[in-house]
């Protein structure tokens, strides 16, 4: 069964405001791209109003083709090395307090993209010392050496979505595998126990219910501190059709059932995105 029609909670003002187009301007200017734009979030204008965006690095090409993402794929760009640098100014710029930095998946790179995520944590703690960091970053496909290139970092808060429930995994995310995406989290607490870590799903693709209770009780037992819980929603149709959309009041309760498992914090709600108020919980 495919849900067809939004619900009335799920309708969000457009993009507008001084606000707004001034933190459309410095990323302009600066050459960035943003996963608020990339990926069609529907909180870019409450987050551009407050002068905060979630930087994407290593191009607007991803070399993954997952069912969720309107990210494009193909064959990507060549890496842009002055881009930590540029992040690193508009964070400056914008004045932010918590930056998020996430990418496309780069498989072409021999790490992943990891001493990218690394040197753009540490030009923006050089630049801004007292704005916190978080990168949301891809699997680096199991790889442990990126992975640790990325903890050593000057990283506060280290974000890695598990997306959905493992039954589901082929079809929302054909190249990626559950038991790595956990084990990637639970590496990085044992590397860095203090390393705030955090994960985050989307609800509506046909999960059910204990499936997620699964998945929730597998991110506690990796060690995860952090969840955001939000509503898939197709951003056209190329992607795959949303099964459900839950009202609200499951959300509450969804977060509510997180929170009594051990989450340090936890984001749930229809419009709730991976970096949604992120600076709440750093």
């Amino acid at each position: 069964m495919i849900a067809r029609k939004h619900p009335e909670w799920i309708r969000v003002r457009a993009p507008t405001g001084p606000a707004v187009a001034r933190t459309r301007a410095i990323v302009r200017d600066l050459r960035l791209h943003t996963v608020c734009e990339e990926a069609q979030c529907p909180n870019l204008g409450e987050c551009w109003a407050h002068d905060t965006a979630t930087f994407m690095l290593l191009g607007d090409t991803c070399t993954r083709n997952c069912g969720f993402c309107a990210v494009r794929h193909g064959r990507p760009l060549a890496v842009d090395a002055d881009e930590p640098m540029r992040v690193a100014d508009a964070v400056a710029r914008l004045g932010l307090r918590h930056v998020v930095v996430t990418s496309v998946n780069r498989d072409d790179l021999p790490d992943g993209g990891a001493e990218h995520f690394a040197e753009t944590a540490r030009q923006v703690r050089a630049r801004v010392p007292g704005c916190a960091v978080e990168l949301l970053i891809p699997d680096f496909q199991g790889d442990s050496d990126a992975l640790a290139t990325v903890v050593r970092a000057p990283v506060d808060v280290l974000n890695h979505n598990t997306e959905t429930v493992p039954r589901l995994y082929k079809r929302v995310r054909p190249g990626a595998a559950y038991e790595r995406s956990l084990g990637l989290l639970a590496a990085a607490k044992r590397q860095r126990p203090a390393l705030r870590t955090k994960s985050g799903l989307m609800l509506g693709l046909g999960e059910e219910r204990d499936e997620l209770r699964a998945v929730l009780r597998d991110l506690r037992a990796a060690g995860c501190d952090v969840l955001t819980l939000g509503q898939y929603l197709r951003p056209s149709a190329a992607e795959l059709a949303v099964v459900r959309y839950l009202p609200p009041e499951e959300f509450v309760e969804l977060g509510e059932e997180a929170r009594a498992m051990g989450f340090a914090y936890v984001e749930s709600g229809p419009l709730v995105r991976s970096s949604y108020h992120a600076w709440r919980h750093c």
